[in-house]
């Protein structure tokens, strides 16, 4: 991974996921990591975000690539993945367990982390339910990160309005369109701000 050299008292946040993240389906500046960005930039925020999202990740990919992503000027991490494990049906408690390595590198290397969650539905069943969404609070308490339990909320407010879910989303149902990512980006990027004054505690 390419990096831009940054002033030293830029914050530097990895954000490490799956298409959600990468911008599936979207102009480069439409999606999450560009919006987010400017988003913070806006609030006078002096920060770097890396789009570390790749399509199709698992828990088990971010696991696998993420100390070879973070590179010296990381201050931080945002952990935005799941949501392909719960597509694809896998355990659970394998999925806890990556995202465990995951916040366990995270914690050594004494990197502050934002975890952002999937809130799955009942498509396996109630136990599968139940153990998936638990995984988020248990592993952030843990691990004592932040976290965003649904990277979806900020779709809830619009809808409970009367807007149609369709109206932020891609042809596919999965993916969220320019104007579903900044309702997203409106939800995210206060805890995104508090990530950043995590990350420059002394």
């Amino acid at each position: 991974m390419i990096a831009t050299p940054v002033a030293a008292d830029t914050t530097t946040i990895l954000a490490l996921g799956d298409s959600l993240t990468a911008g599936y389906g979207l102009r480069q500046s439409d999606g999450l990591v560009p919006q987010l960005q400017e988003w913070l930039i806006g609030r006078g925020q002096d920060v770097t975000l890396i789009n570390a999202g790749v399509s199709g990740d698992t828990t088990a990919g971010g696991l696998a690539r993420l100390e070879w992503s973070l590179t010296p000027e990381v201050d931080a991490i945002i952990v935005a993945l799941g949501g392909n494990d719960f597509l694809r049906g896998l355990d659970p408690a394998e999925s806890r367990a990556n995202l465990a390595g995951i916040l366990q590198i995270a914690a050594t290397a004494e990197l502050e982390v934002l975890l952002v969650g999937i809130v799955a539905s009942g498509n396996y069943g109630p136990d599968f339910q139940r153990d998936f969404n638990a995984m988020y609070p248990a592993l952030s308490q843990e691990f004592s990160t932040l976290l965003a339990r649904d990277f979806f909320e900020g779709f809830r407010a619009p809808v409970a309005a009367g807007a149609a879910v369709a109206d932020y989303m891609q042809r596919d149902g999965i993916h969220p369109n320019p104007a579903g990512v900044a309702l997203i980006v409106e939800e995210l990027g206060p805890q995104v701000e508090a990530l950043i004054a995590r990350a420059a505690a002394p």
